[in-house]
């Protein structure tokens, strides 16, 4: 487990930690929606997109995973940025 996430020893493609942008106010939230998160390919971009003044922040997430509702979540792991 990592993150409040199981992870599938068989299938380690499925959930992963990724860095991305989540467009969200900063508070005690650890789990986001898919369409909050914007997955970017590289911590330089995640850090690049990334603009706290309009609730862009970046960080390194968990997923996706999905939920018992059917929900596809990302979990946060930390956040990049200073915001």
């Amino acid at each position: 487990m990592k993150g409040g996430v199981y992870l599938d020893a068989e299938a380690p493609h499925l959930v992963q930690a990724r860095f991305a942008v989540v467009n969200v106010k900063r508070g005690s939230r650890k789990r986001f929606p898919e369409s909050c998160v914007e997955v970017m390919p590289d911590l330089a971009t995640a850090l690049a997109a990334a603009d706290p003044a309009q609730n862009r922040h970046a960080a390194e997430v968990m997923g996706p995973s999905r939920s018992s509702e059917g929900f596809r979540l990302y979990y946060l792991v930390h956040w990049l940025d200073a915001g």
